[in-house]
């Protein structure tokens, strides 16, 4: 059994060998994405993350991330290089999207996420509803026409 060490983490060979927590170097290697001016291999995005990681952990990170449609990937030399879809607000609507459409009863699902909101994220999300400009300056309506959907999540002619 390993150590705790002042950050909660487990230090020495144990800790070595512990895995960490789900999505934690997902995250890492996004934030790392998100960082750069443009694509990045593996081996740029293991040096952005200070070296920490195997290359072929990075790459294998990558390549569920691109599974997952969170990055898009084009041939670079012999490998690829990778661009996130996304930004960092956009990545948490889909797993927010995703997430709710595991669910058949939806409208109870969208109850209990409404009743568990601050009230200022509640006066945020009505406001974003009813189309007016939101805290990034765009409305919720300007979301959809962009995306080709209307307010019931269906497609648009």
């Amino acid at each position: 059994m390993g150590v705790i060490d002042e950050s909660g983490h487990l230090a020495g060979r144990a800790g070595a060998d512990a895995r960490r927590p789900a999505g934690e170097l997902e995250a890492g290697v996004l934030a790392a994405l998100w960082a750069a001016d443009g694509p990045l291999t593996p081996g740029e995005v293991q040096g952005a993350l200070g070296g920490s990681l195997a290359r072929t952990t990075v790459t294998t990170i990558l390549t569920r991330l691109y599974e997952k449609g969170a990055v898009t990937r084009d041939r670079s030399g012999r490998g690829f290089a990778y661009t996130p879809t996304e930004d960092a607000p956009g990545l948490t609507a889909r797993r927010m999207h995703t997430e709710l459409a595991k669910e058949e009863d939806r409208s109870t699902v969208l109850a209990r996420f409404v009743s568990q909101l601050s009230d200022e994220d509640e006066r945020l999300l009505r406001t974003l509803l009813d189309g007016e400009a939101g805290a990034s300056g765009e409305a919720i309506s300007d979301d959809r026409a962009a995306f080709g959907r209307d307010r019931t999540g269906g497609d648009r002619g």
